[in-house]
């Protein structure tokens, strides 16, 4: 018998003596599942209404096979199972992120990565030493610049880099990915002048008097540059996402559902996997392009029928149907207080997007909505009422991710509808992006419908959270401590936005667990801890139930299970 870290068989055994020297029993009775590995003396947090808390799980060939007491689980414990002790610390699901850039934001964290700085002059710092750096890059591409960094309507300019890098071109997304900042090589090589006319989809930010490209590119103009990029190799995504692998293990998280995904993306996940080294349930987003009609939809079966194998499933398609509030893209029922009074950009014309959905929603896709505005929103729940009328009830699970500013009359209709609203927790406070992007360019009663969380959860609607990493950091913990305080987690001082929108601890857990898991399709196997599901399981150094709310961004994930195995941690130093 393997003991590890545990005093619970040597308990066991002096009750079975305290039965008579006649009684003959292992731990492990004949007519009970013998365990692989037993965690025990735990708090164990189920997310399962029906059985809430437990001591110990026993999980056999990847399964939780008991949930339940210390005293209990010690008949499912033979010669060869590992017992670890918890140690009193908390165990949960794994957590599930339900909309995530994994291949792009490892690709990006190898290239001239801007993300976590905050200045124009560190962006300048850094984009010198990279250059500095890489003296054989033909093209020098990364990003992660904040838009606020350059102040409304993010105007970032051409002649910052050039005074850098003049003789290469140079083009960086921003942290957001809705805006392009580029040299003027970069513009050079993509014959983008004063001439060149706004795509339907995006601006070209120009000199008022001049009418010359200033160097920022907003939502679909971004393609105009990005199309003379030389691709990203095979494997350059295949160590991206490794990176990217390894790094949400160390957060906890054991499923995701991938934002969007392109072929050569499908290609990355599936040779990792193959390899057995993906580790982790992907749902992926396929990209409908918004450009295009429904003839594009035979292409996302065949996707479809190609790569859903093994830990990935491409079941899923993504629609962009508006930009962000930062450059006035985003689609608002009643315009922003900017000259010229635009609504923003829809992506995709509403009438189409009702056929569009409905033809998706009767090939048995789900349907990944981006949008941010009370317009876009709109459209999207109108469209899958209207696929709804058409086929009826399919079960597909549509969702919308983003979700900034709800109107409050199409908050019920989540719930009426079967929609999950899948918020990024992390962004519902008071950082520069709403304090000085947003909330002067859309009024204060907008902007008291911003993130409605609580809302959405009391009138029935279902909640999934996700990261959107490399927007924002792929770490649950800060995302879960927002979500239930509504301020900045690293200084804890700014007003709360709209803190009637809080939700609980538990219900944030939920939403990044069965929450997450219902939207991935995998709630009757993953995201609660249940007799019969998966051991994806994770610990945590502390009570995320216990402690102050504003201490839970600084709890740590000790240990990641998938399917039973570990992934992350050492059960041995708990």
């Amino acid at each position: 018998m393997t003991i590890k870290n545990s005093t619970l068989l040597v308990v066991a055994a002096l009750v079975i003596t305290a039965c008579g020297s006649d009684d003959t029993r292992t731990p492990a009775t004949t007519n009970s599942i013998v365990a692989d590995v037993v965690y025990h003396s735990g708090k164990i947090w189920t997310v399962n209404t029906a059985q809430p808390t437990a001591e110990a799980v026993a999980i056999r060939d990847g399964r939780i096979v008991f949930v339940g007491s210390d005293d209990a689980v010690r008949i499912h414990i033979g010669s060869d199972t590992e017992v670890h002790d918890l140690q009193g610390r908390l165990m949960l699901p794994g957590f599930q992120d339900a909309h995530i850039h994994p291949i792009g934001a490892g690709v990006e964290a190898a290239l001239c990565d801007l993300n976590g700085l905050e200045s124009v002059a560190l962006y300048r710092d850094r984009i010198a030493a990279y250059a500095t750096a890489n003296p054989d890059v033909p093209w020098i591409t990364g990003g992660g610049w904040s838009m606020a960094a350059f102040g409304p309507g993010a105007l970032a300019s051409k002649t910052i880099i050039d005074e850098l890098v003049a003789d290469r071109p140079v083009y960086l997304s921003s942290q957001d990915g809705h805006s392009g900042w580029a040299n003027s090589k970069a513009l050079e090589i993509a014959g983008i002048t004063k001439d060149t006319p706004d795509p339907p989809d995006g601006i070209i930010d120009r000199d008022p008097e001049t009418g010359e490209p200033i160097g920022s590119l907003q939502e679909g103009a971004m393609s105009l540059v990005t199309r003379h990029i030389p691709p990203t190799t095979g494997q350059q995504r295949e160590a991206g996402l490794a990176y990217a692998r390894d790094l949400l293990h160390s957060y906890g998280i054991t499923s995701m559902q991938v934002a969007y995904a392109y072929e050569d993306d499908l290609q990355t996940f599936a040779a990792l996997d193959r390899a057995g080294q993906l580790d982790m349930r992907v749902v992926a987003a396929l990209w409908w392009e918004r450009d295009g009609t429904e003839e594009q939809i035979p292409g996302l079966i065949a996707l479809r029928d190609k790569y859903t194998e093994g830990n990935l499933r491409a079941t899923s398609v993504k629609i962009m149907q508006d930009g962000v509030m930062e450059n006035y893209t985003a689609v608002m029922l009643e315009p922003y207080l900017v000259p010229g009074g635009t609504r923003g950009i829809p992506m995709v014309e509403p009438e189409f997007l009702k056929t569009a959905v409905t033809l998706l929603d009767e090939e048995g896709f789900q349907v990944h909505f981006h949008a941010i505005g009370d317009g876009a929103i709109r459209q999207a729940l109108d469209a899958v009422a209207a696929a709804k009328a058409a086929n009826g009830e399919l079960g597909n699970r549509h969702h919308i991710s983003h979700l900034q500013v709800i109107h409050p009359a199409d908050i019920p209709r989540f719930a009426e509808l079967d929609v999950v609203a899948n918020f990024q927790p992390l962004w519902a406070y008071n950082d520069s992006y709403v304090t000085d992007l947003t909330v002067p360019f859309i009024g204060d009663e907008r902007a008291s419908w911003m993130y409605p969380i609580a809302a959405v959860a009391e009138a029935g609607g279902r909640l999934a959270f996700g990261s959107d990493w490399s927007v924002s950091t792929a770490n649950p913990m800060p995302q879960i401590e927002t979500a239930v305080t509504r301020v900045d987690t690293a200084t804890h001082d700014t007003k709360p936005l709209n803190p009637d929108q809080a939700v609980t601890v538990e219900q944030a857990i939920a939403a990044f667990t069965i929450g997450s898991a219902w939207v991935n399709g995998q709630d009757d196997t993953t995201g609660s801890i249940e007799v019969g599901k998966l051991a994806d399981l994770i610990v945590l150094d502390r009570d995320l139930l216990a402690i102050n709310p504003q201490d839970i961004s600084d709890a740590r994930v000790l240990l990641t299970l998938f399917g039973g195995r570990v992934v992350f941690g050492d059960p041995e130093t708990l």
